[in-house]
């Protein structure tokens, strides 16, 4: 683990620079990484998608995704580099994805999340996700289910307050 100064992280867009280190992030974070393509596309063709990077450095450590639609906001994909993790920085990223979220409109979020991974589902259960279902077989790795969980976002001006605070 390399420890980090959580004051000198910055949170940004997305940009198509970024999609080899993201897909090397990626690769070390799942069974069934997405493809480079598969981050250029949702870049450049997918008018729902929103994905930030957590910078430290200079050097992106983590990022997150979402697809906004209407007042929803659909999490695709969240991941902190291997050598950063145990430091709650998984925690500030999805916290900073729940603000940006309800600054495009959202007034509730949802994503999948493998049925064994215990430690996610701990993070999402403290960031206010419930459980609302079971998607049978979901990941093509090993056909393991995914639970479906919910959360509703805060009001815009709690947000708001939030960073003033």
């Amino acid at each position: 683990m390399t420890p980090i100064d959580r004051n000198r992280l910055v949170f940004r867009s997305m940009t198509l620079d970024d999609v080899p280190t993201i897909a090397a992030i990626e690769e070390e974070s799942f069974a069934t990484p997405w493809t480079k393509d598969a981050f250029v596309n949702e870049l450049t063709n997918n008018h729902f998608a929103r994905y930030m990077v957590m910078d430290y450095e200079g050097a992106a450590i983590g990022y997150a995704g979402m697809w906004t639609i209407m007042d929803e906001a659909h999490v695709t994909n969240v991941a902190v580099r291997e050598a950063y993790r145990g430091q709650g920085l998984g925690e500030l990223l999805m916290t900073e994805l729940m603000r940006t979220a309800v600054l495009f409109g959202a007034r509730r979020m949802t994503l999948e999340v493998r049925v064994s991974n215990s430690v996610a589902r701990r993070l999402y259960a403290k960031l206010g996700f419930e459980p609302s279902g079971i998607r049978p077989g979901y990941y093509s790795d090993n056909m393991e289910d995914a639970l479906i969980m919910w959360a509703e976002l805060p009001e815009s001006a709690e947000v708001e307050q939030s960073y003033d605070d």
